[in-house]
């Protein structure tokens, strides 16, 4: 009799749930739910409260719609019996936090509290902690917090602290009515078992805990703020478990709602790129798995633990048990392109597509293919949402060089994605400088499979192999596996993520190879990228910066600022 467990993929747009055979590892039905409110950075809903610069939050409500409309549409499209179902799991962006009260519910539930931006999801790309990253990286320096080695020396915006501490700053009521802030990825699992609790993964990278010592001390967060001194103690309290850890139980009430026999196991959250790890049946050091989305999330396994400028973490057990999982990341790949087909595409480019039957990408992706490495003149910086790893610098911007006259949309587009290929390249040199091997490269996510351009850029600006995740939805089939972990081989599962990944794990069979005439010219182009790279990211001329501080500062402000 054969098994099966759902996997749910919570992305920054929407949520994907798959149904996974646990014999071989094979899709048999797949379904996506968009957000009904999408990424919201301009107004909160209802109230129309504005939000600033640099915010992203998100509504609780699409993270359980996903879970009510995909789920039985799965199980309606595979016509399985669901009673075969053993288990389901989910992956997650992360950091994507909220404060959420005694009854594990959110705060932008009330509605006395709905109209404050403070009570609502803080999405993985909400940057306007920045200042209290700085802080807190500042402080950390100072006292020589050993943590601060784990994560490449720099604490991201990005990550709980820093969003914890925004809204200590900048709403301290908020702040006490929380009860705790937790992981979207804890809470969602919570919904479907009942049982709020902590997984690893998002501990260990994004929260600062550590496998031995826990979170940092108390006395650390004092020196950062007197009134947060037993932020750990209280609104972070509760047991961290490990991955494919089972959570609970699925409640009547999700049963309900999901068509699932009550009673199945709930494995542990996780996050989406650690996820897509040991679904591509890596689970060993030297092969650097890239999640390429709307971002990309660049994960590695080590058999020790060193210090890599700008991982965003190195975690014991945060991938797989046994070894250590590096984390590094950009913070825009996929965003940048939609970018500028968006915003910085012509008519005519949107009139020819249409009349080939191609769409904008694909249109872009064939003229520029036409093109040799180096032959449009153009080099850019690919930090049109910061810079993550290494320099972790929400600060600065994107930019392109070279261009005339007669630059075409797209040189431009292809300018762009050799930019992001020059990003990964920086990410794997920061690796191997610290001695940690990178081999190969596997791909999953979106773009793998949407942009074989791309991909050959990659491979020729990196000099690597990369292999390809078969699955279209690879956190998703991730996620899935370990669901059948936390149910257990008696129940029809697997008792570990490495027999999981045996059977289930699954790649295509073709492997991108570099061309090696053009490995040669990227070796010049790269050059040049990191030319620009350092000048405008390690200090030498922070105008990037300083233009991002003009767009809200007023006139007397501008005036008192130095000449540079």
């Amino acid at each position: 009799m054969s098994f099966y467990t759902i996997g749910i993929d919570y992305g920054t747009q929407s949520g994907r749930a798959v149904l996974v055979s646990l014999k071989d590892g094979k899709e048999v039905a797949d379904h996506v739910t968009p957000y009904r409110h999408g990424v919201i950075d301009a107004v909160l809903p209802e109230s129309g409260i504005e939000l600033g610069h640099e915010w992203a939050l998100q509504h609780p409500n699409d993270y359980i719609e996903v879970i009510k409309n995909s789920v039985p549409a799965v199980l309606r499209e595979s016509g399985i019996d669901p009673e075969l179902v053993i288990g389901i799991g989910i992956d997650f962006t992360a950091c994507t936090m909220l404060p959420v009260d005694a009854y594990s519910q959110p705060l932008c539930y009330r509605e006395d509290l709905k109209a404050n931006p403070h009570t609502w999801i803080k999405l993985w790309k909400h940057h306007a902690a920045q200042d209290e990253a700085n802080k807190i990286n500042k402080m950390a320096e100072e006292r020589g917090e050993k943590f601060l080695a784990r994560y490449g020396g720099k604490i991201s915006s990005e990550w709980m602290m820093a969003k914890v501490w925004q809204i200590l700053d900048e709403a301290p009521e908020i702040y006490e009515e929380t009860d705790q802030f937790v992981e979207a990825t804890d809470w969602v699992i919570s919904q479907l078992c009942g049982n709020l609790i902590r997984n690893s993964c998002t501990a260990g990278y994004k929260a600062l805990w550590h496998k031995e010592d826990g979170y940092p001390d108390k006395e650390f967060f004092k020196a950062l703020d007197p009134r947060l001194e037993h932020l750990t103690d209280t609104k972070l309290r509760g047991k961290v478990v490990p991955l494919g850890t089972k959570a609970g139980t699925l409640t009547k009430k999700m049963a309900d709602f999901t068509g699932l026999p009550e009673g199945i196991a709930v494995a542990a959250g996780n996050v989406d790129a650690h996820a897509a790890v040991p679904a591509m049946g890596v689970v060993e050091p030297g092969k650097m798995v890239m999640a390429m989305g709307t971002s990309i999330c660049h994960m590695l396994l080590g058999d020790q633990e060193k210090e890599v400028e700008g991982m965003c973490g190195v975690v014991e057990d945060g991938i797989i048990h046994g070894l250590f999982g590096y984390e590094a990341g950009q913070s825009a790949v996929g965003d940048i392109f939609e970018w500028f087909v968006e915003e910085g595409v012509p008519v005519y480019v949107h009139k020819e597509a249409e009349e080939q039957g191609l769409n904008v990408h694909q249109y872009l992706e064939r003229k520029a293919s036409a093109y040799r490495p180096g032959e449009s003149g153009l080099l850019a910086l690919d930090w049109w949402n910061g810079n993550r790893s290494v320099l972790v610098n929400t600060e600065l911007g994107g930019l392109m060089l070279g261009m005339t006259l007669k630059t075409k949309p797209e040189e431009m587009y292809r300018a762009l994605l050799e930019a992001t290929a020059f990003g990964t390249r920086t990410i794997v040199e920061a690796f191997h400088t610290n001695g940690i091997e990178v081999n190969e490269l596997y791909a999953c996510g979106g773009l793998p499979q949407k942009n074989q351009l791309l991909m050959q850029i990659y491979a020729d600006v990196t000099n690597l192999p990369i292999k390809i995740a078969a699955s279209r939805q690879t956190p998703a089939l991730g996620a899935a596996m370990f669901a059948a972990v936390a149910a257990g081989k008696d129940e029809g599962g697997y008792d570990t993520i490495l027999e999981a990944a045996e059977k289930m794990a699954r790649i295509k069979e073709e492997v991108i190879m570099p061309v090696p005439e053009n490995t040669i010219i990227y070796d010049k182009l790269y050059e040049e990228y990191k030319r620009l790279h350092d000048y405008f990211g390690r200090g030498e001329n922070d105008v990037m910066k300083r233009l991002k501080s003009y767009r809200t500062l007023s006139v007397e402000g501008l005036q008192d600022l130095p000449i540079v």
